[in-house]
């Protein structure tokens, strides 16, 4: 893929999101933290391996393992090919996909197809639209609908990227009025509403003030693309100053905003952990922390692109695989189960944890989806 340069407007600047991406270095100078989770081992779990089960359901679509492509692009014509083929490879693994952000599809009825691809290839698929809640703050809760039928979406994932904003070139760092919007966009769509995170985390505070409001929280925990880094990268490319990369340690790590959230909203709400996930063994901790499945992003889209839809799916298949170990290896038959494993916590975590009066001994035993105080 050749770098060039472009202009200002979204859908430009979604390309530009694109080749940072693909070219430059975009993670966070901070991890997740999921290296300071252990899963108890049982050398004795009395399973056979055909026994483990990792399907799960999602927003009434079933998954053959707990994973979803994260919203990654669309809104660009060179975009809609990236698409199509993200579409393919969620159909043939049958796992969830979102697409990237809908507002130039909104904007710009020419590009609408780069995001519609996605459901033409997977019809039958967990698919969630998304929007970020500044547009629908500016443009009611009527936006919400129009992005949903545009991709005939299965839930709705709603965007908050006020570090993004904030140091972007074009930012509109207003995040002011956003949990009215909330609700609103809530009572006018008929699928379930998800606040979703892109890289900063969720803390306990504001999964309080959201936890009536939505249907599910997908962290977007600290640790992967860091998109202040990606705007530096752009504002340089533009002959600015680039101020994102003071913020590349920035943020709830996403093991911890796993734990912050299933804290708040108790055990029944859906809980994605995306941030930093990079194989399968990321996603079991995901599950054993209290998340309903794990979000993976920029690791597919480079597979993708370096390898075709073909070595993508062998990528994912591996995931698919090495979660399974791991279930097995912690005795555990169902996804469901997996919250419920014994588990270590150590290092940062375990700072954090302390830091903000959660006990680490307490969390790290009993049922991590139905609290632990």
């Amino acid at each position: 893929m050749e770098r060039e340069s472009s202009g200002n407007g979204t859908r430009e600047r979604k390309w530009e999101h694109v080749l940072a991406c693909v070219w430059e270095d975009v993670e966070a100078d901070t991890s997740p933290l999921f290296e300071c989770v252990q899963l108890v081992h049982r050398a004795l779990p009395e399973l056979d391996m055909d026994d483990v089960d990792t399907s799960v359901r999602l927003f009434g679509k079933e998954l053959s393992f707990p994973l979803i492509i994260a919203g990654m692009t669309g809104g660009h014509p060179k975009t809609g090919e990236i698409n199509r083929k993200l579409g393919v490879v969620a159909r043939r693994l049958g796992i969830g996909i979102g697409v990237g952000s809908q507002r130039a599809g909104v904007e710009d009825p020419e590009v609408r197809w780069t995001f519609e691809v996605v459901r033409e290839e997977y019809p039958d698929g967990l698919i969630l639209a998304n929007i970020g809640l500044q547009q629908l703050r500016e443009n009611g809760p009527d936006l919400a609908i129009e992005v949903v039928d545009m991709v005939d979406a299965d839930a709705l994932a709603v965007h908050v990227n006020v570090l993004q904003e904030a140091v972007q070139l074009e930012g509109e760092p207003d995040a002011s009025g956003f949990v009215e919007t909330l609700e609103e966009v809530r009572e006018a769509v008929d699928v379930p509403v998800v606040l979703k995170e892109t890289g900063a985390g969720v803390s306990s505070e504001d999964a309080e003030l959201v936890k009536d409001l939505v249907d599910g929280i997908d962290v977007g925990g600290a640790g992967g693309t860091n998109w202040a880094v990606v705007e530096a990268i752009r504002s340089k490319a533009h002959g600015e100053v680039p101020v994102g990369h003071s913020f590349s340690e920035w943020g709830v790590p996403t093991a911890a905003s796993i734990l912050e959230v299933r804290r708040v909203v108790g055990p029944d709400m859906p809980v994605i952990g995306t941030g930093g996930v990079r194989g399968g063994l990321d996603v079991a901790k995901v599950l054993a922390l209290g998340g309903d499945c794990a979000g993976m992003a920029l690791p597919v889209l480079r597979k993708l692109l370096s390898e075709g839809v073909s070595g993508c799916v062998r990528f994912l298949k591996t995931v698919a695989r090495e979660v399974k170990i791991a279930m097995m290896m912690a005795g555990c038959r169902s996804v469901e189960e997996m919250s419920r494993v014994p588990i270590v916590i150590h290092g940062r975590l375990k700072d954090w944890l302390e830091c903000r009066g959660i006990e680490p001994r307490r969390v790290c035993s009993g049922d991590r989806r139905q609290g632990w105080e």
